[in-house]
């Protein structure tokens, strides 16, 4: 039996808020994550990781842990399968990190040695823990620095370099010049679920259950590595835990394939949360000098901003703080750079907001340093100074509604009633202040392909490979859909995270849900067109496929962003050094918004991770060992229930004209200028400036007793 199904025109689902249509499966349980799927026989892997910070392995023992019950392999440098760690990936470079167990050389401390499987996680774990491994231990190096003799200059996803006027000139005929370092800590992304895989071989094809950020992604990089048929790799990822950029290709997925390859049988391998420290990925340590030079009206003349970070001996990653001054502000001479230095460290990854989290503390904390300087407010320095092109590359602008940010956020927080001197209110104890900082985020879009069917029931179904990793999107996708088909959001239902879908771009960059709802409108579009003929829907249904390679790839060259607002009111105690963030206010122009509920979400937990930015978040490492003190969630402190505030976002009207949805953007922009926004008002608080975060406790009585900047 046939139907034809005429679709009743319904619109506006988009911009209303929708619970989440897998909201019941994950309160309920029925929504499983990676590391709980069950398989027939299933056996557990368990990573050993490395005791020494530089060296190599001089032996593995494995004969005792081979008898011991229930084990069923050692993986290690002597018996695992060779890969192809020169491969080109779908990001363009290979990421020799992942390649574990080729080599005996060991270049950080807790770089993979070896693998455990056993018939049981607990039998995995107690073999490793037993599992000896003895090393030839060399010199390590893990202390950066600022003036590091081996830091060079890199192009990361960016230019290393940029350069616009004569930048000395300009500071040297400057009324006003701030010149200062700001350093921010290494810091980790901790999602609530761990990183697991699991790996199958059935029916020839290799299957990987994982938690990931883009099953396409991971798909080809395991097909490369292992030099396999790409159609004969699977990777499925439904729900996903938190990812926050560090949920790509790692150890654990290689080793799991390693493991299933030679067993012939399903291999499951979940990453410690100790082991997250050093195997998953982390944001790199700072230290950025801000140099700006105005003229006494606040002009700037001049924007120099350079960038240290740290990156691996086995894979190169630059943290590109410098990059949020190429944006913000007009100034006649710019001058922005990146360096790194290599140490004994694991490599670092994207972080929410790679670049502009750090980068914006340094910027936006020089800018409020300069209003004070020039006695103006600091809204109206930024008006000031801002731009009407790209301040570099000249382009212009999709959108920048940032100023309509300030204005809203100024008038809902209300700065108009704020004293601009340091140090005068109080509540008991307790000194307060109000500080505000901008911010932006790059608003892109990656090629996307989607199927969409008209099923013969008259509902809907959406293939897309995209990822939900806690943002929202497979709800927003279908209100994206709905709108695109004219029908109500329950006729819809949308499949994701499944390699075999097709290609479409990973949730990161906060280019998912702008990239796949692109895809998702086009397949919509030639749906419509085909049901339009009224030839009936056979059983099987219609089904049309888009592919956004072309549409995107036509787009014009310009500066796209999001832009946004941050507002903060803490309390200091000067005699404990104990800060509290009070209320937090961020008003943010990020493309037409699609489901304000977890949108706000979104944009809330942003500003949540900048409070533990700005007064919580910092691992240190152990020049002696090359390990950290703490690795674990205990050690490694972020914001509790305690620390969080009321913290309230909103949004002024932004649709960017270049997206058929007017999507920019949101995923990661709640997180950028928050800290700076913190750290200028624990200055209007003290009087006492904080250019090293987190603003500790100790720093806070150490500037105080010093009567100056925090050390």
């Amino acid at each position: 039996m046939t139907t034809t199904t005429q679709a009743t025109a319904v619109t506006g689902a988009v911009g209303t808020a929708h619970t989440r249509v897998e909201g019941r499966d994950k309160v309920t349980g029925a929504a499983r994550y990676a590391g709980e799927i069950p398989f027939d026989e299933l056996a557990h892997g368990w990573m050993v990781l490395s005791t020494v910070a530089r060296g190599r392995i001089r032996s593995v023992e494995t004969s005792a842990v081979l008898r011991m019950p229930g084990v069923l392999t050692v993986l290690h440098h002597g018996n695992a399968p060779r890969v192809d760690s020169d491969y080109v990936g779908m990001l363009g470079t290979p990421d020799p990190t992942a390649a574990v167990f080729q080599h005996e050389r060991v270049p950080h401390m807790g770089w993979p040695v070896a693998l455990v499987v056993a018939e049981t996680s607990e039998q995995a774990r107690e073999a490793a823990e037993a599992l000896v491994v003895h090393y030839e231990e060399e010199p390590h190096d893990v202390t950066f620095s600022a003036g590091h003799p081996d830091a060079y200059q890199v192009d990361g996803f960016m230019p290393a370099v940029t350069e616009k006027g004569d930048l000395e000139a300009e500071l040297a005929a400057s009324a006003l010049v701030v010149d200062a370092e700001y350093t921010t800590p290494e810091e980790h992304h901790n999602p609530m679920e761990p990183h697991a895989a699991t790996a199958l071989w059935d029916g020839g094809r290799l299957e990987v259950v994982d938690s990931n950020q883009g099953t396409a992604w991971v798909a080809s990089e395991i097909a490369n590595m292992f030099s396999l048929d790409p159609a004969s790799v699977r990777v499925r990822s439904e729900h996903v835990g938190g990812g926050f950029g560090s949920k790509g290709l790692r150890a654990h997925q290689v080793a799991a394939v390693m493991a299933a390859t030679g067993l012939r049988r399903p291999v499951r391998v979940v990453m410690t949360r100790r082991q997250m420290f050093s195997l998953a990925g982390y944001r790199s340590p700072t230290t950025q000098r801000i140099r700006l030079g105005a003229r006494a009206d606040g002009r700037l003349r001049a924007l120099d901003h350079s960038s240290l970070s740290l990156t691996s001996t086995v894979h190169e990653f630059v943290e590109p703080s410098a990059g949020v001054a190429r944006v913000m502000y007009d100034a006649d001479a710019h001058h922005t750079a990146n360096r790194v230095v290599r140490l004994d460290v694991p490599t670092p990854t994207w972080m929410r907001a790679p670049g502009e989290a750090p980068g914006s503390f340094a910027v936006e904390a020089a800018l409020d340093e300069l209003a004070e300087k020039c006695g103006i407010d600091p809204i109206e320095l930024r008006v000031r100074n801002e731009p009407e092109t790209g301040p570099v590359s000249g382009l212009p602008f999709s959108s920048r509604n940032l100023l309509a940010c300030f204005r809203e956020g100024a008038r809902r927080f209300g700065w108009a009633d704020r004293d601009p001197r340091p140090g005068l209110r109080r509540d008991g104890r307790w000194l307060l202040g109000t500080g505000t900082a901008a911010a932006s985020f790059g608003a892109g879009a990656g090629p996307s392909t989607a199927a969409m069917t008209a099923e013969a029931d008259g509902t809907f179904t959406v293939r897309i490979n995209a990822a939900d990793i806690g943002t929202g999107a497979r709800t927003a996708l279908t209100l994206v859909a709905a709108d695109a088909l004219e029908v109500a959001p329950d006729r819809v239902q949308v499949r994701i995270g499944d390699s075999d879908f097709g290609p479409a771009w990973i949730a990161g960059g906060s280019m998912g849900t702008r990239s796949w709802a692109w895809a998702v409108t086009a397949a919509a579009g030639e749906l419509r067109e085909r049901l339009a003929l009224n030839t009936g829907i056979p059983p099987e249904g219609i089904t049309v496929r888009s592919d956004t390679t072309a549409a995107i790839g036509a787009l014009a060259q310009k500066e796209r962003h999001s832009f946004g607002a941050q507002f903060a009111e803490v309390a200091v105690d000067p005699a404990t050094g104990e800060v509290r963030v009070r209320r937090m206010l961020g008003i943010f122009a990020a493309g037409r918004i699609v489901n304000p509920l977890t949108a706000r979400g979104q944009l809330v937990g942003g500003m949540i991770w900048g409070i533990s930015m700005a007064l919580h978040e910092e691992a240190v490492r152990d020049r002696a060992s090359g390990g950290h003190y703490g690795a674990d969630l205990a050690g490694y402190h972020v914001a509790a229930h305690a620390d969080v505030p009321l913290v309230e976002a909103d949004w002024v009207d932004d649709p960017d004209p270049d997206d058929p949805v007017g999507i920019k953007g949101i995923g990661e922009i709640g997180i950028v200028g928050a800290a700076a926004a913190i750290a200028n008002a624990v200055w209007h608080a003290t009087g006492v400036r904080h250019r090293h975060l987190p603003i500790r406790p100790d720093r806070v009585l150490s500037a105080n007793s010093a009567g100056g900047s925090s050390a």
